[in-house]
């Protein structure tokens, strides 16, 4: 099995009408899908967006596409609830992701640059089908790959999770920062140059797969 993070960018004729309105809308930043199905040309999915309900509502409300729908706000915007008729650009969209040992990982980032960000997990063969038969107007970049199970740019070890863990615990991400370094190694119980090796890298990973996921 072989991992990879692809980027899909789409022309604007390529565009979806909901992604159409994250992308023009000031107030809107992406959307990302949690889960979902598509059974008979009818797909059911579960989303948060981050943006204003107010400026999501209208893309959904009174559409002919869109069997139901649910917002449900929370701090930094709202959890979606979404039951639409796919058109002919999600089918196809469909149709490429649906190999045999394929398996999309969530989340979906749906993002206001006319790109999509997503996880797969697969057969080699069966991931380049995928990249080879991607709908017209699209355009696909593999943004990471991977020969063995994972599911970001980078995965954070047991090690570098502890060190970031510690590095919170003693306040070392505070502003101003109550402790140092060297608190971070005490919590460990390992040289300095050991806990700032951790660190770095863990960071590192984080933040590779906030910016993979982010607008």
């Amino acid at each position: 099995m072989k991992s990879v993070r692809i980027e899909l960018r789409h022309a604007p004729e390529a565009l979806s009408p909901i992604h159409e309105g994250i992308c023009s809308s000031p107030d809107l930043e992406r959307e990302l899908i949690l889960g979902g199905r598509a059974v008979d040309g009818v797909e059911t999915i579960t989303s948060f967006v981050y943006g204003d309900p107010a400026a999501y509502e209208p893309l959904v409300a009174d559409r002919d596409p869109v069997r139901e729908y649910e917002i449900t706000p929370v701090e930094d915007g709202f959890f979606l609830h979404l039951r639409r008729e796919l058109g002919p650009e999600g089918r196809s969209l469909l149709n490429a992701l649906a190999q045999d040992t394929v398996v999309v990982v969530p989340p979906i980032a749906v993002r206001s640059d006319r790109t999509m960000r997503l996880t797969l997990v697969g057969h080699p063969n069966d991931l380049r089908t995928i990249l080879e038969t991607v709908p017209e107007g699209v355009s696909t970049d593999v943004l990471w790959a991977h020969d063995e199970l994972t599911v970001t740019g980078g995965p954070v070890s047991d090690r570098q999770r502890d060190a970031l863990r510690a590095a919170r615990g003693v306040g070392y991400y505070e502003i101003p920062r109550r402790n140092g370094i060297e608190a971070v190694a005490a919590e460990l119980e390992c040289a300095v140059s050991t806990a700032s090796e951790l660190l770095r890298r863990g960071e590192a990973r984080a933040v590779e797969r906030v910016l993979d996921a982010g607008p």
